[in-house]
């Protein structure tokens, strides 16, 4: 994949806090960029479900657009703190302490990023309630899959099967590594 080398500061930042707390599944660099590009093309609210280490909202910040402003959630509280304070100097981003069902209330959503286990299978739903008409959501971390129906480990993958399915949602599989793709929803 071709890409320039260089991360955004914030990315960078991020990145160096994710490796000094040992946290080993941050977003890929393949999916912030991906992210990030749209970020650039959303105004209003965006969101990220299950902050980690901040890698994921310091893409989204990366490109985001004048007029944006992003929350994410995140339940571990001394994870929420360090994230908090890594993005305190940037009055757009809020790190709210809590479990990734604390920012429905925070709709509507131009762009979310589902980036917890637990609402990537089962907040289909409330996620269709809370993103606006035209929105994406971005769901990441699965394995490309060439076949219909998709699998994964020799079985369907009903998650995104589900995905691809769900008539709210215009969706498809983006392979953003030889190894990677995300699901990138848009609200219908």
């Amino acid at each position: 994949m071709s890409a320039p080398p260089e991360l955004p500061p914030l990315v960078s930042a991020a990145l160096s806090l994710s490796g000094r707390r040992g946290f080993v599944s941050s977003t890929r660099n393949e999916t912030g960029r991906l992210l990030a590009t749209l970020a650039a093309s959303r105004a209003g609210t965006l969101g990220e479900l299950g902050t980690g280490c901040g890698v994921g909202s310091a893409w989204l910040r990366s490109g985001a657009a004048e007029g944006s402003n992003i929350v994410t959630a995140e339940s571990d509280p001394e994870l929420a703190k360090a994230v908090a304070e890594l993005f305190a100097d940037d009055e757009r981003i809020e790190v709210v302490e809590a479990d990734w069902t604390a920012l429905i209330e925070r709709g509507p959503f131009a762009l979310l990023f589902v980036d917890a286990r637990e609402a990537k299978i089962s907040a289909r739903d409330i996620v269709a309630e809370v993103v606006e008409p035209g929105g994406f959501v971005v769901l990441d971390d699965f394995t490309p899959s060439a076949v219909w129906p998709p699998m994964y480990e020799g079985r369907v993958d009903t998650l995104r099967q589900e995905w691809l399915q769900d008539k709210r949602f215009t969706t498809v599989e983006v392979m953003v590594a030889p190894d990677a793709a995300v699901l990138l929803a848009t609200r219908r």
